[in-house]
C-alpha cells in the first residue's frame, strides 16, 4: 500500500514547474524506495530503470548510476592511500609502531576507516562488484592493522603494579608462642613465653578500601583503545579483538601476581613445602587475593566496560577471559592449602585466607558471570571452611592427647598451658568467623561441662566458639591434673596447678577472651586457686603442725616430759628445714599469689609456734644444749618463709649459719 501511495506520487509530479530540484526528490525518492527492498545490487538497479519508462524525470538514472559509482571510487582511493601508506610503513619499520607518534595519522587512519564502514553500510544502486571487492579487502587491511596496533598500545600503557602502596596498615597481633612445626610434644620449650626481643607476630593482612583504584593503563591510552575496539566490533572483528585484549591482560596480571609474591605452583609442590616458608607464602595470598580482586579485577571491569561499551557480549566475554588465569592460580594455591596435612599452627593462617576469600565473594559474583570459575571459587571457599574447622579439631585432640612425662621444675607453668592459652587468646580474633563454621556443629561438648539441666541451658546461650573454647580449657585442665601426679611431693602437685590455673586465670581477664568465657569462668577459677591453696597447707604443713600439739607429752606444761619436748622441738626442726631446703626451690611467679600463700603459711604456722613455745619452752631453755632444740624465735620462721617460692634452693648450713 505503502509503495503504491509512493509511486503514485512520483507520477503525479510530472510536468509542473518543479524545476530540477524536485527531479532530485524524485529521484533520490526513487532511490530510497528500492533499496529499502534490501534487494541484490544487480536487481535494485533494475528495479530504478523500470520506474525510469513510467516517468520521464527517471530518464537520466542511468547517468546517476554512473555519478554514484564515480563518488564511491572515489572514497575508496581517498581511503586506500591513507590505509595503504600506513600499512606500507608499518612494514617497512619491522613492525615497529607509529601509531602513537602523530595523533593525526591515527585520526586520519580511524576516518579512513569510518569512511569504507559507511560506504559498505550505505551501498547504492550504482556500486558495482569491483567497489564492494575494494571496500571490504580495505577492511581486512586495517583490521590487521587495527589488530596490531591494539595489542602494542595495551602494552606500551601498560601501568606496572606498585605493591607496596597498596598494602596499607598491618595490624599485627602478637603470638607468645614460636612454631616449629606446630607440634605439641615433650619439647615445649619449643613453644615458651616469647620474650621482649625476640616477639613472633601473626600479621592478619593488609586493610584496603572499598573506594581504592589504580590506573592499570595509562588513562590517554584508554580512548584510543575504545576507538580500535569500536572500529574491530563493527567490521565484524569482535573475537579477533576481545582475543589481543584479553591475552595481553592475562600476561599483565600474571606480572602483578609476581609482584605480589604469588607463584605458581602445583597442588603437589604446595603440599611438599615445610611450614615456615608455607607460612610466608599464604601470607603473601591473603595481601594477593585482596588486592587482585578488589583493586586488579576491579580495575579490569572498569577498563572492559570503558573499552568495550560498543558490545555487552564482548565486555563480558574480555573480563572473564582476562580474570580466568589470575584467578584460576589464587584458587588453586588455596585448594592445595585446604586438602594438605592438618596442624595446628596454620590454623590462623588458613582462617585468614578464609577471610580473605570470603571478603571478596560478593565482588566476583558481581563480576565474575563464568559459571566455572565461579563455582571453583565456591568450593575453594567452602574447602578453606572445612580445613579450618579440621585443623581446630586437632588442636582440640593434641591438647588432649599430649604425654608428656617430664615435670616441670620448680612446678612452674607448663608449655602446653603458655602454648594453648596464648593460641586460644589469638583465635578470639577470628571469634565471628569460627561462630560461623562452627554453628551448626554438635554440642558434644556439651555433655563433659555440665552439671546439671541450669548449667546446660545456661552453655547453650553462649555462641559456639564459647562452648568450644570451655571445652578445650576443660581438656587442658584435665591434662594438667594428669601431668600434676608426675610430682611425687604433694604439696607441689598443688603448687603446679596453681601456677597453670592462675596463669589461665590472667590470660583470660586481660584479654578479649573474658568476653567469651565470662567473668563466671574466671570467679569458678579463682575460687579453685584458693582450694589448691588449701589443699597445699594440709600437705605440706601437716606434719610440722602435728609436732606442736600436746597430745603425747605426757602432762601439763608445768609437768610436760622434756624427753617428748625436746623429741618434739627437734622433730619440728627437721621439719621446717626440710620443707625450707625443697620449697624455696619450687616457684610461684605471679607476686600476689606467692605472697598470699606465705601469708596462709604464716598464719598458720607462726601462731601454733608461738604457743607452744609459750607453754613449753621455758622447760628447756634453762637446760644443757637448749639451743640444739630450740633453734628458732617465731620472728626467725617468719623471716625464713619470705625465701619460699623464690625458685633458689637453700642449703641447709645456710640456715643453721642464719639461725645462729
Amino acid at each position: 500500500m505503502a509503495t503504491t501511495t509512493t509511486t503514485s506520487s512520483l507520477t503525479s509530479g510530472g510536468g509542473g514547474g518543479g524545476g530540477g530540484g524536485a527531479d532530485d526528490r524524485v529521484m533520490a525518492t526513487a532511490q530510497q524506495i528500492v533499496n529499502s527492498l534490501n534487494t541484490t545490487k544487480n536487481v535494485r538497479e533494475d528495479m530504478l530503470l523500470i520506474l525510469s519508462s513510467f516517468d520521464n524525470r527517471l530518464s537520466n538514472i542511468s547517468d546517476f548510476i554512473k555519478t554514484d559509482s564515480e563518488s564511491q571510487s572515489s572514497i575508496l582511493d581517498a581511503a586506500e592511500k591513507i590505509i595503504l601508506r600506513s600499512d606500507s610503513g608499518m612494514s617497512s619499520n619491522a613492525g615497529a609502531s607509529s601509531w602513537d607518534d602523530s595523533a593525526g595519522e591515527s585520526r586520519y587512519y580511524l576516518a579512513a576507516i569510518d569512511e569504507i564502514l559507511d560506504l559498505l553500510d550505505n551501498l547504492s544502486v550504482g556500486s558495482d562488484s569491483e567497489v564492494l571487492d575494494r571496500a571490504e579487502t580495505l577492511v581486512q587491511v586495517a583490521m590487521s592493522r587495527l589488530e596490531e596496533e591494539f595489542g602494542h598500545i595495551l602494552i606500551r600503557n601498560t601501568v606496572p603494579l606498585d605493591a607496596e602502596s597498596l598494602y596499607g596498615s598491618i595490624r599485627r597481633v602478637s603470638l607468645s608462642f614460636a612454631a616449629n612445626e606446630g607440634e605439641i610434644d615433650e619439647e615445649f620449650e619449643n613453644f615458651g613465653e616469647v620474650e621482649t626481643g625476640s616477639v613472633c607476630f601473626h600479621e592478619r593482612g593488609a586493610s584496603l578500601g572499598d573506594d581504592l583504584c589504580v590506573d592499570l593503563i595509562n588513562s590517554e591510552a584508554v580512548m584510543d583503545l575504545k576507538g580500535i575496539a569500536d572500529r574491530m566490533m563493527r567490521s565484524g572483528y569482535e573475537k579477533e579483538c576481545v582475543q589481543v585484549y584479553s591475552s595481553v591482560r592475562r600476561d599483565a596480571l600474571d606480572e602483578c601476581l609476581v609482584i605480589l609474591g604469588v607463584e605458581k605452583l602445583s597442588i603437589e609442590e604446595v603440599q611438599k613445602i615445610e611450614w615456615k616458608p608455607l607460612d610466608e607464602k599464604m601470607k603473601k595470598w591473603v595481601r594477593a587475593v585482596k588486592i587482585g580482586v578488589k583493586v586488579l579485577l576491579r580495575g579490569e571491569k572498569r577498563l572492559c566496560d570503558v573499552i568495550f561499551s560498543g558490545s555487552d557480549s564482548a565486555r563480558e566475554v574480555c573480563f572473564n577471559e582476562t580474570a580466568k588465569g589470575c584467578l584460576m592460580q589464587l584458587l588453586n594455591f588455596a585448594e592445595a592449602v585446604a586438602i594438605g596435612r592438618r596442624s595446628p599452627e596454620k590454623l590462623f593462617r588458613i582462617l585468614d585466607m578464609y577471610d580473605a576469600l570470603s571478603g571478596v565473594f560478593p565482588d566476583l559474583e558481581a563480576m565474575v558471570t563464568d559459571e566455572f570459575v565461579y563455582s571453583e571459587a565456591k568450593g575453594v571457599l567452602a574447602g578453606l571452611g572445612r580445613a579450618a574447622k579440621g585443623t581446630f579439631v586437632e588442636f582440640e585432640n593434641a591438647v588432649k592427647s599430649e604425654t608428656s612425662r617430664k615435670p616441670m621444675l620448680g612446678g612452674v607453668i607448663h608449655p602446653l598451658t603458655r602454648y594453648v592459652m596464648n593460641y586460644v587468646k589469638l583465635l578470639v580474633d577470628y571469634s565471628d568467623t569460627l561462630n560461623s563454621l562452627l554453628e551448626n556443629d554438635d554440642d558434644d561438648e556439651l555433655n563433659g561441662l555440665q552439671n546439671d539441666d541450669g548449667e546446660r541451658l545456661q552453655l547453650e546461650s553462649l555462641s559456639p566458639i564459647a562452648r568450644r573454647l570451655l571445652a578445650l580449657l576443660s581438656t587442658l585442665e584435665s591434662n594438667l591434673e594428669k601431668k600434676s601426679t608426675l610430682y611425687e611431693d604433694g604439696a607441689m602437685q598443688y603448687i603446679f596447678r596453681m601456677n597453670n590455673i592462675l596463669y589461665m586465670v590472667q590470660k583470660v581477664k586481660d584479654s578479649e577472651l573474658i568476653k567469651i568465657l565470662g567473668d563466671q569462668w574466671v570467679r569458678k577459677h579463682r575460687g579453685q586457686i584458693r582450694q589448691y591453696a588449701t589443699a597445699y597447707l594440709r600437705a605440706a604443713w601437716t606434719k610440722a603442725l602435728s609436732c606442736l600439739k600436746d597430745e603425747g607429752i605426757g602432762g601439763s606444761s608445768n609437768n610436760a616430759s622434756k624427753v617428748a619436748l625436746k623429741e618434739r622441738f627437734k622433730n619440728f626442726n627437721a621439719c621446717f628445714e626440710e620443707i625450707y631446703r625443697i620449697q624455696t626451690g619450687w616457684k610461684v611467679l605471679d607476686p600476689q599469689l606467692r605472697e598470699e600463700l606465705r601469708i596462709s603459711i604464716s598464719q598458720k604456722v607462726l601462731p601454733a609456734y608461738r604457743s607452744f613455745m609459750g607453754r613449753f619452752g621455758s622447760q628447756l631453755e634453762g637446760g644443757r644444749h637448749a639451743g640444739k632444740y630450740i633453734k628458732y624465735t617465731p620472728d626467725d620462721l617468719e623471716n625464713y618463709l619470705i625465701d619460699l617460692f623464690e625458685g633458689t634452693p637453700l642449703v641447709l648450713h645456710h640456715l643453721r649459719r642464719k639461725s645462729s
